[in-house]
């Protein structure tokens, strides 16, 4: 899961609690100020059947895919790269991209990167 690095070298924090509930502001800047991990990714709230995550992110994630769930990215600030087995998408703020099902991905963020994931609420984060 985490090639040559170990765990504890690079740890992945990720919480699946849903943070929020209906009708309650989502304060992101907050959080994101807040955070002091390389890698954080909070579930912010839950719409329908999918979740919105928030992600405060630097450094390079582990290859993956999900084999039944899409997952959207959003950058709020910073790059954001998505390294695809045939092609890298490089994302700037306001920019977004799709990772169909199925497909192999990494992600990447040079310097901390700030982004929204919109996804289907029993997601594997780590992949499948």
């Amino acid at each position: 899961m985490h090639s040559n690095k170990s765990p504890d070298d690079f740890p992945y924090k990720t919480y699946l609690n849903i943070l929020h509930g209906r009708l309650e502001l989502i304060d992101v800047q907050r959080l994101v100020d807040a955070c002091t991990d390389k890698w954080y990714n909070q579930t912010l709230c839950k719409v329908n059947d999918s979740v919105v995550r928030l992600a405060v992110v630097q450094g390079a994630y582990h290859w993956h895919e999900h084999k039944d769930i899409d997952e959207f990215f959003f950058v709020l600030d910073g790059r954001f790269v998505i390294d695809l087995d045939d092609r890298t998408v490089d994302l700037l703020p306001r920019q977004g991209f799709v990772v169909p099902k199925g497909v192999r991905h990494r992600t990447r963020a040079p310097e901390r990167a700030v982004i929204l994931m919109v996804e289907r609420a029993d997601i594997v984060p780590t992949g499948d």
